[in-house]
C-alpha cells in the first residue's frame, strides 16, 4: 500500500490558520477588546484568549502539524473554537486499541480525571475509514489558580502504509452552551480529513 505523504482538511471560511508563535492571536485580541467597552463582555474576551494562548503553547509543546481555528464576534456574544492535528506513534508491539485510546485521550490537564461525559466510539470518515473518536468536556489548566472548560473532540485517524503510525485531529471550543451545535460543526471538519499520496492520490487509511 502506498504511504501517505499529506493530509487535507477543509474548515470553514472564517477559519484562519493559526500562527503558533502567538502574534496573530494577540492582534485579534485587541480587535475584540476594541468592539466593546463593557467591562464584563471585556474580561470574558480575556478569559476566552488566555485559553487560546494555552492551546498554541500546548500545540507547540507537542509539535503540531496544523493548528487552525477562529475567533468570530457575533452579535450576541463571541466564538471561539480550535482544530489542530498531531502525529503520534506507537511504540513496537503496542496496539492503539479503544481501551489504550480511552485511558490516554481526553484527561483533564487540571486535575488528571477524564471527563463525566467523556464518550469513547468509532465514527465513518468517509476518505478515511472507520476511526476511533473520544469527546468530552475538559477542565483544562490555563494559570497556577484558573481552570477552564473546552469542549473537545479527538479522533484518530491511522496512516495507510505506516503501521504505528497515526494523526489525531483535535478540536476544542470554550463555547460550552452551544455543545450540540460545536460538536455537529466538529464532526463536519473531521469528515473531510484525507490523506494523499506522493502523486495527489487519495488515500483510504488501514483498516
Amino acid at each position: 500500500m502506498s504511504s501517505a505523504q499529506r493530509f487535507v482538511l477543509d474548515v470553514p471560511d472564517a477559519w484562519k490558520e493559526v500562527d503558533l508563535s502567538g502574534g496573530a492571536m494577540a492582534a485579534a485580541r485587541s480587535k475584540a477588546l476594541a468592539m466593546t467597552g463593557d467591562p464584563v463582555a471585556r474580561a470574558r474576551l480575556n478569559d476566552m484568549f488566555r485559553q487560546g494562548r494555552d492551546l498554541l503553547r500546548s500545540a507547540r509543546n507537542h509539535g503540531a502539524l496544523l493548528s487552525t481555528g477562529t475567533v468570530t464576534q457575533y452579535d450576541d456574544g463571541v466564538f471561539m473554537a480550535y482544530a489542530m492535528v498531531f502525529a503520534v506513534s506507537t511504540p513496537d508491539g503496542v496496539e492503539l486499541t479503544l481501551p489504550l485510546i480511552a485511558a490516554q485521550m481526553g484527561v483533564a490537564s487540571a486535575n488528571g480525571k477524564a471527563p463525566r461525559d467523556r464518550e469513547v466510539t468509532s465514527v465513518r470518515i468517509p476518505e478515511v475509514g472507520t476511526v476511533a473518536r473520544v469527546t468530552g468536556t475538559e477542565t483544562t489548566r490555563v494559570t497556577a489558580d484558573v481552570d477552564v472548560q473546552l469542549l473537545t473532540m479527538y479522533t484518530i485517524l491511522p496512516v495507510p502504509g505506516r503501521a504505528r503510525d497515526y494523526l489525531v485531529v483535535v478540536c476544542a471550543s470554550p463555547n460550552l452552551p452551544l455543545r450540540e451545535t460545536v460538536y455537529d460543526l466538529f464532526d463536519a471538519i473531521t469528515g473531510t480529513f484525507r490523506f494523499v499520496s506522493r502523486d495527489g492520490k487519495v488515500l483510504g487509511a488501514v483498516r
